[in-house]
């Protein structure tokens, strides 16, 4: 199992529950929804998310993502991946909350370091 990593609000992610499909702000703004891999998910948190609280992250198994995924260069010169459409919930197969602690920054989950073994 392939498996991409996405930051989101935790009220956005319940929503996306009752609809069966997520939709990030980015898809309507930039046309995807922005991934990461599990080796570079830190560095995102700490760029787009310092200090912010109710977050939850999101394990999406690549393999069962509907919409085109795309592993496109980034400002920091690193391939990230890139869902084309929304994505449909039932790819996603774990949930973790996913907090800035009091520094504001965040701590990896020990299921993200699991996925780098």
């Amino acid at each position: 199992m392939n498996t991409i990593l996405h930051i989101t609000k935790r009220q956005q992610w319940e929503q996306a529950k009752n609809l069966g499909t997520y939709r990030a702000d980015s898809l309507d703004s930039e046309g995807f929804i922005h991934c990461s891999k599990s080796t570079q998910i830190l560095k995102v948190a700490k760029r787009f998310f310092n200090s912010q609280k109710d977050l939850v992250l999101l394990f999406i198994n690549s393999d069962k993502v509907q919409a085109e995924i795309r592993y496109e260069p980034a400002e920091i010169g690193e391939l990230f991946p890139h869902i084309y459409g929304e994505l449909n919930i039932d790819a996603v197969y774990q949930v973790t909350d996913f907090e800035a602690k009091e520094d504001g920054l965040f701590e990896l989950p020990q299921e993200v370091i699991d996925l780098e073994l």
